[in-house]
């Protein structure tokens, strides 16, 4: 057993952190026999209800966990990490609108960006916080020290909720869904994209021939899926999040299989699917095993699927004018 991998989560007592915690300290994303030490970054208002939460993994016994920090700075939280789950943001407000929440959380994503300085060579920082794209842009440009290449943000989630849909659709496993990637931002743009996906190894669209629910019904449940878990629950998600940050963090740590390919917002150096440098877009991604990746080049792209893509590509863009300011 090597040495421990340590991995900090910021919002370490909200509603997904708490989802995710457990499962990591079990010893499901790194292994069994990988052992685990945990960094818990709260505010400092809600150290105490990290504390009971570092009691609760406590007394879970589990041989994989190798012993929990407590932090309210990102700056002590960050020392040394292997990963950086940033999870914690301010959530938006009744009447807030987008620009309004992206400017209230660009502080805290400048700070995180700079503590990461701190971190381990070889960390890995992974956004869930939203806007998550932009956030991690913002954090990306405030910490110099660690190659862009190792930021992402979380689309994951909206993956797994596009092929949840399209397995109920089919009548099939979920499992059964593959290569069905989530390009541009996490966001009500985002395009969840059908025609390349498959099913059981064919084509998606020969099980599914309906391009109408296809191209409406499907996208705005996916698109608006988010909104709609508040309506219901009168919460935002947060097991499904914290499930969804696990499996982005795992697509990154094994090789991705032949043939297959995941969704991850990452930096953009302008050369492929026309989408301009700089930005943090959601592509098709092959995991190389390390951590390392590739952006799938050359998939085919219909003129409505390119028209979607647009769309979000403009919006990455609004939301970038609007931070213009913190990202040095």
């Amino acid at each position: 057993m090597g040495a421990p991998i340590r991995v900090a989560v910021t919002g370490a007592a909200g509603q997904i952190g708490y989802s995710i915690l457990f499962r990591i300290a079990s010893g499901e994303v790194f292994g069994k026999d990988q052992k685990v030490r945990l960094s818990l970054i709260e505010l400092p208002q809600a150290i105490s209800a990290a504390e009971g939460t570092a009691m609760e993994l406590e007394d879970c016994g589990y041989a994989a966990l190798d012993g929990i920090d407590i932090h309210d700075n990102p700056n002590d939280g960050f020392k040394g990490v292997n990963w950086a789950l940033m999870i914690g943001s301010k959530p938006r407000g009744p009447g807030m609108e987008r620009n309004d929440l992206i400017k209230e959380n660009g502080p805290i994503f400048t700070s995180q960006g700079k503590a990461l300085a701190g971190a381990a060579s070889d960390v890995r920082g992974v956004v869930v916080g939203n806007p998550c794209n932009t956030n991690a842009l913002i954090a990306m440009h405030n910490c110099k020290e660690v190659e862009a290449t190792r930021f992402s943000a979380m689309t994951m989630l909206d993956e797994n909720r596009a092929k949840s849909q399209l397995a109920i659709k089919a009548g099939v496993p979920v499992e059964k869904i593959k290569n069905l990637i989530v390009w541009g931002n996490h966001s009500s743009t985002m395009y969840p994209d059908y025609e390349g996906a498959s099913i059981d190894g064919r084509a998606l669209t020969e099980s599914i021939t309906d391009t109408a629910w296809l191209q409406s019904d499907f996208l705005t449940t996916v698109q608006k899926r988010g909104a709609a878990i508040i309506a219901a629950r009168g919460k935002s998600s947060a097991a499904s999040a914290a499930s969804s940050c696990i499996d982005h963090v795992m697509k990154f740590a094994n090789k991705t299989p032949a043939g297959e390919y995941f969704s991850a917002a990452v930096p953009s150096d302008g050369s492929v699917y026309d989408i301009p440098a700089g930005l943090i877009f959601s592509f098709p991604i092959r995991s190389n095993g390390d951590g390392s990746y590739e952006i799938v080049k050359d998939l085919p792209l219909s003129d409505f699927a390119r028209g979607k893509i647009k769309t979000s590509t403009d919006e990455l863009l609004q939301e970038r004018e609007v931070i213009k300011d913190l990202l040095g």
